[in-house]
């Protein structure tokens, strides 16, 4: 089991790091503990980007999220993605880095989404063979993120939650909860999301997401996509708040990545999830991933 940072305190709320809020971010006339970037946004060695994130990392904690290292692919990881990766991390020595259960490529193709991996025996192996390895590359734990599902996956017959919690539990990872995954997956496969929460086992969660979705009724069906462009509806904000009151508190982020509005919207969006954490969390259980 890889050692890891000390998690983050349960109670903050932080954004995603968007290049036209960084001097007002920077500022700080705001609730906001932490922020989250994208890494492969920062794989570059030098350059604005790096400066404004090193005067970010002397005020605050950074949470790194990977979006293309291909976790749930079934063949090899990119060794040449995992070094950038390790590069940044030893860099800038964030607070958490996560990943998602999904993939992005397969032997050399790349494809421009996060792609989820049928969860059974076979890819249960990969995907913890391979966290194991980015882990012990990095020298730290990292958080695996539940993916959105638009259709059910015939090859599947391990329930997420329980792929999830056994992930977790062999490899020492911890997961990255998105509540709003959580809920767009429902919608579109039929699932209870209450239900799904229920089955997490609170100790693994090392962060929450928090984001919106857009309903797309083109098809002639409705069709819940997460394309993080839109506030938090209540049903999300709800699920989130009956998650904290049974668990407990986490470091919460809140996704805003197309059409990205004002900074001060973002701001407006983490006190809704600051205040639903307030009033929904009789405690604060520690994570124990790691």
């Amino acid at each position: 089991m890889m050692s890891t940072l000390k998690p983050a305190p349960a109670f903050e709320a932080g954004v995603g790091l968007k290049p036209q809020h960084y001097k007002e971010a920077l500022e700080g006339n705001h609730p906001l503990s932490f922020f989250e970037v994208h890494a492969e946004n920062f794989f570059g060695l030098g350059g604005p980007p790096h400066r404004w994130l090193t005067a970010f990392r002397e005020q605050y904690d950074l949470s790194i999220h990977g979006v293309c290292l291909s976790i749930g692919a079934p063949s090899d990881l990119d060794r040449d993605h995992l070094e950038r990766l390790k590069g940044l991390v030893d860099r800038y020595e964030p607070r958490l880095v996560s990943e998602h259960l999904a993939w992005t490529g397969d032997k050399g193709i790349f494809h421009n989404d996060l792609l989820p991996a049928p969860l059974n025996a076979a890819s249960f192996a990969y995907v913890c063979d391979h966290i194991d390895l980015v882990q012990e590359r990095l020298g730290r734990s990292i958080l695996i993120e539940n993916p959105s599902l638009y259709l059910a996956l015939k090859e599947s017959d391990i329930a997420e939650p329980e792929f999830l919690n056994a992930v977790a539990t062999k490899t020492g990872c911890g997961l990255l909860l998105d509540i709003n995954n959580v809920f767009v997956s429902a919608a579109n496969l039929g699932f209870n999301a209450h239900a799904y929460l229920n089955q997490i086992e609170s100790a693994h969660v090392g962060e929450i997401h928090l984001a919106g979705h857009v309903i797309d009724k083109a098809s002639g069906e409705t069709l819940l996509i997460d394309n993080h462009g839109a506030p938090i509806c209540d049903e999300v904000l709800n699920l989130y708040g009956a998650f904290v009151s049974h668990h407990g508190a986490r470091p919460t982020l809140v996704e805003w990545d197309t059409d990205v509005p004002e900074f001060s919207v973002l701001v407006s969006e983490t006190r809704r999830a600051l205040s639903a954490m307030s009033a929904a969390e009789p405690h604060v259980p520690e994570a124990v991933y790691g």
